[in-house]
């Protein structure tokens, strides 16, 4: 194969490429004054384990993450399958993401949504701008127990659909 040129790549044919990569999917959120703040996000990783660190991409253009980022700290609710509604209502901006959302407030006063898979209450360590994004990473000062929701499946993205994990029994 030969190397490729330093030719500028198609954006839409990156996205495409890139949704081939299967991802889970998160509800970053926050607390701004009394009023819960949230956004779907699927760019969410593990960075370190000492310190206990993880990371999520968010666009620039996120109307959510700069109403967020003020408190220093936010949620990380990964979802569980049979909860596409709820990351259909945080991937659109603006509206009240929140209604008829069963949630809860951590220790840190994050918004914890129920029957998630698990969650994590951060505080914000770093920020980084990366193209039209910016990278944050997360300082992990709790997380759900080990029997939070211990029977559910992650809700997983990939070439545009959300799609669930079958059991071995069913494969």
């Amino acid at each position: 194969m030969k190397a490729p040129k330093d030719l500028p790549l198609d954006a839409l044919a990156f996205r495409d490429r890139m949704g081939r990569y299967a991802s889970g999917i998160t509800i970053i959120g926050g607390l701004v004054g009394d009023e819960p703040a949230g956004f779907t996000c699927q760019s969410f990783y593990s960075v370190s384990s000492d310190p206990p660190l993880v990371s999520f991409c968010v666009m620039k253009t996120s109307t959510s993450w700069p109403r967020i980022r003020p408190g220093g700290r936010f949620s990380v609710n990964v979802l569980s399958e049979g909860q596409q509604e709820i990351s259909r209502a945080f991937a659109r901006s603006g509206g009240q993401k929140w209604l008829g959302i069963k949630w809860g407030l951590s220790l840190g006063g994050n918004p914890l949504i129920e029957k998630t898979l698990m969650w994590l209450d951060c505080e914000v360590f770093a920020e980084h701008e990366a193209g039209d994004h910016f990278i944050v990473i997360g300082k992990v000062k709790d997380m759900s127990p080990a029997d939070w929701h211990e029977h559910g499946t992650p809700l997983l993205y990939f070439r545009g659909q959300y799609h669930h994990l079958r059991s071995a029994a069913t494969a």
